[in-house]
């Protein structure tokens, strides 16, 4: 038999498919694009089922006040704001959607390199300020540049595929993908301390998990092309936020877009020295901030939990928690 979930509370402003198919159904739903914790602790024990984005988080006290939580669906790739260790002891299964975003995440770190080589950010701003400034943005061609690729999860893969295409030199690194299902769009295989010094671009498309956490560090920096740039669409806490602002103060690395950050919204001034640096371009996470991906997730996460449902399916009680590391 599958799982009894008769109600879902849906949150983080998924799109309204995801409520259209669990209803359609038979489960009832319950949405709130907001909510703070405390409504959530409230809340959470009238559910079998929770599905949020990336604001909720997900605790080991959300967890326990979720009695009769069977299972929580994060609504886009990672599960980094759920607290897996005590979905997994509270029986509470964990399931994602990984691939419903990949291409608006791809399309996003793939503008933003553009736009570091051109700099299209600050020579529009100068321009809508009336200055007319050519020879200050004098920018390069990513033609013939070096791009490092950190992590073939899905976005990866599509980011390896088209840059190809612009006529980049891609090199990739992943050690989950075996030698013998690396694809020829994943561009040359190699080990990062063969990558760090030739990338004149760094793209990361990893999970964010303790072994991955401040992965691009003052060393790393130490031992890449100076003025290297880098781009994070995948997960903030992969950069060492404090190592990144002292690289960029001394031109070792020449720009840099980051659309994730350690803590968001961010509340720090170290982040704010980060984002407000004249050479970084920032963005608010909008890697799947996209209408078509904000259709994809939704329906993703909700035929997920209908097939969890469905009899045969999946035993009772769920007790696996998925977290596919390759899906940043």
């Amino acid at each position: 038999m599958g799982l009894e979930i008769k109600s879902v509370l849906v949150v983080d402003g998924v799109g309204p498919r995801c409520a259209e198919i669990l209803t359609s159904h038979g489960i009832n739903v319950t949405t709130k694009a907001k909510i703070s914790k405390e409504e959530l602790l409230q809340e959470i024990p009238n559910h079998e089922a929770l599905v949020v984005r990336s604001a909720t988080q997900v605790t080991k006290e959300v967890l326990d006040a979720g009695i009769n939580l069977k299972v929580v669906g994060r609504a886009g790739a990672g599960v980094d704001n759920i607290d897996v260790e005590a979905a997994a002891a509270n029986g509470v299964g964990v399931i994602n959607a990984p691939g419903a975003n990949a291409l608006s995440a791809c399309e996003l770190t793939c503008g933003l390199t553009l736009a570091l080589a051109r700099h299209i950010v600050p020579a529009a701003a100068a321009l809508k300020d009336g200055r007319w400034e050519r020879a200050l943005y004098t920018g390069t061609e990513v033609f013939g540049k070096t791009l490092a690729v950190i992590g073939l999860g899905r976005v990866g893969r599509e980011v390896a595929f088209r840059m190809n295409a612009f006529g980049m030199k891609v090199v990739s690194y992943d050690p989950y993908v075996p030698v013998d299902a690396y694809g020829e769009s994943y561009g040359v295989r190699m080990e990062l301390q063969e990558i760090w010094p030739i990338a004149d671009y760094i793209t990361l498309h990893m999970p964010l998990v303790e072994a991955t956490r401040n992965f691009v560090n003052a060393e790393v920096f130490k031992q890449c092309k100076r003025g290297v740039k880098i781009i994070n669409v995948g997960r903030g806490g992969l950069i060492n936020e404090l190592d990144l602002l002292e690289a960029l103060q001394c031109g070792q690395v020449g720009g840099a877009a980051l659309d994730v950050f350690e803590k968001e919204p961010p509340t720090d001034l170290l982040t704010w020295d980060v984002i407000n640096h004249p050479s970084v371009l920032a963005s608010p996470h909008l890697g799947a901030s996209t209408k078509e991906a904000q259709v994809r997730v939704g329906e993703e996460i909700a035929e997920q939990l209908v097939n969890l449902v469905k009899p045969g399916t999946y035993p009772t009680p769920l007790a696996v928690v998925t977290q596919i590391l390759g899906n940043a």
